[in-house]
């Protein structure tokens, strides 16, 4: 079976760059007036479940949008009212039940996956295959198992992925008003010294809604509204009664589909801390849970939960401390950091001025499918630091303490945890890809 290949007008031109320069250059004006792109030059785009946050992926306007998908035909026909009215290049963006037949097209260069978690690695390995770029949403992945298949997948394919989440770029990530990036040089220059204890929660700005993501304990089957294929929705996840409520807008309930506020907010709170850490490349070794007996189906509150690096650096997930007390979001044995940087530290934002700027990191996705090389936020930090939401996960679920080989990325002597690693996928859906592919 020839895997397909994936190489556009553009890429083929960017190749050969030096060879044309050296023949003639031609002005963009004269091919098309001030600021047109030529189709050659132009980063085709589709967006994979158009529901709540993939709305708002048809607005990532960096090159024409080509197709969307969606298992809910009201979804479907929603995107494509939106997307073929707000499209500048008139072109008809066209409307896909099933991912594999778009995944299919050769003139797509960049998959946008807003699907529901527990179909993330799915569709990105299937796309990476397919020789399609990925912009996924976050968490990259459900269990450690599915992460450590996308980077393979990603690497195996060459292809560039970026998740969506930006809080260790240049935004003001939530309650700290600041950039992760300014923190991080300040951890850097030793300013707080080592190890360093980091604290996510409300006390600290960062809300991880565990309460409105929490599930139903029990509940009456209803019917399955024809619009919807709740079949090919729950695609690699158990069968269980449909009630609308496990589905959509708050399928993150339920552990079959997410993790609840860990899974909807971890990465977005917890890759800065990696990156603020400089632990693009570890794991925790330990992780302490706090919290009541977890449901078998449905995620429900926890308290604490607490990971543990090598080095003494630990990260405190705080779910119960009030927003009303002034807890240091970092602190280390020389200084302490709150929210708006203020800290026991004199004039440190006058001293952050100062400090040495951090090596240059590409920012924008376009950048990185350009050139080929890696987006800030990739498939292998990325990995880490959903690994970090994945680790918290299975030791709430398992409402004890946990080991683990941040190497090997496995749990040291504990069957039960490692089961969790990778989960049984309902047929014909399983690990690794592609064993439905068409061509």
């Amino acid at each position: 079976m020839t895997k397909p290949q994936h190489i556009t007008r553009r890429r083929m031109l960017k190749q050969g760059a030096a060879a044309v320069t050296a023949f003639t250059i031609v002005p963009r004006h004269v091919l098309g007036g001030p600021g047109h792109v030529p189709p050659s030059e132009q980063i085709t785009r589709a967006v994979i479940g158009v529901g709540g946050m993939g709305k708002g992926h048809l607005t990532y306007n960096y090159g024409p949008l080509l197709a969307v998908c969606d298992v809910d035909a009201q979804h479907l026909q929603t995107a494509l009212t939106m997307a073929n009215k707000d499209n500048q290049d008139k072109q008809t963006v066209k409307g896909y039940h099933d991912f594999r037949e778009l995944l299919q097209r050769k003139d797509i260069d960049v998959v946008h996956i807003a699907t529901p978690p527990h179909w993330h690695a799915l569709i990105t390995i299937a796309a990476a295959n397919a020789g399609k770029d990925i912009w996924c949403e976050k968490p990259l992945s459900r269990t450690i198992g599915e992460g450590e298949q996308v980077v393979e997948a990603v690497r195996r394919n060459r292809r560039m992925l970026r998740i969506n989440t930006w809080f260790r770029f240049t935004a003001s990530f939530y309650g700290m008003e600041t950039t992760a990036e300014r923190i991080r040089k300040v951890v850097a220059a030793d300013l707080l010294g080592r190890p360093l204890t980091v604290t996510v929660g409300a006390c600290t700005g960062f809300d991880w809604k565990l309460k409105l993501w929490s599930g139903l304990t029990s509940y009456n089957p209803q019917a399955v509204p024809s619009h919807f294929d709740y079949n090919l929705w729950l695609g690699p996840a158990q069968v269980k009664p449909y009630h609308p409520h496990r589905t959509h807008g708050s399928f993150r309930g339920y552990w079959d589909y997410d993790a609840g506020g860990l899974g909807d907010m971890g990465q977005h709170y917890l890759d800065p801390v990696q990156y603020i850490l400089d632990k693009d490349g570890e794991s925790p070794v330990e992780i302490i849970p706090d919290t009541q007996p977890q449901h078998p189906d449905a995620v429900l509150p926890w308290n604490k939960i607490t990971l543990k690096y090598r080095d003494g650096d630990t990260i405190i997930l705080d779910a119960v401390t009030p927003a009303k007390e002034n807890v240091a979001y970092l602190s280390g044995p020389k200084g302490k950091i709150f929210r708006k940087l203020e800290s026991t530290i004199p004039n440190l934002k006058e001293k952050i001025k100062d400090l040495p700027d951090l090596p240059k990191r590409i920012i924008k996705f376009e950048e990185s499918v350009r050139t080929r090389e890696k987006f800030a936020l990739n498939e292998v930090n990325g990995h880490r630091s959903c690994t970090l939401v994945n680790l918290a996960n299975i030791a709430a679920k398992l409402s004890r303490p946990l080991k683990f080989d941040p190497t090997k990325q496995r749990f040291i002597g504990d069957d039960a945890a490692n089961a969790r690693i990778y989960q049984p996928m309902r047929a014909p859906w399983h690990l690794p890809g592609p064993w439905w592919w068409p061509f």
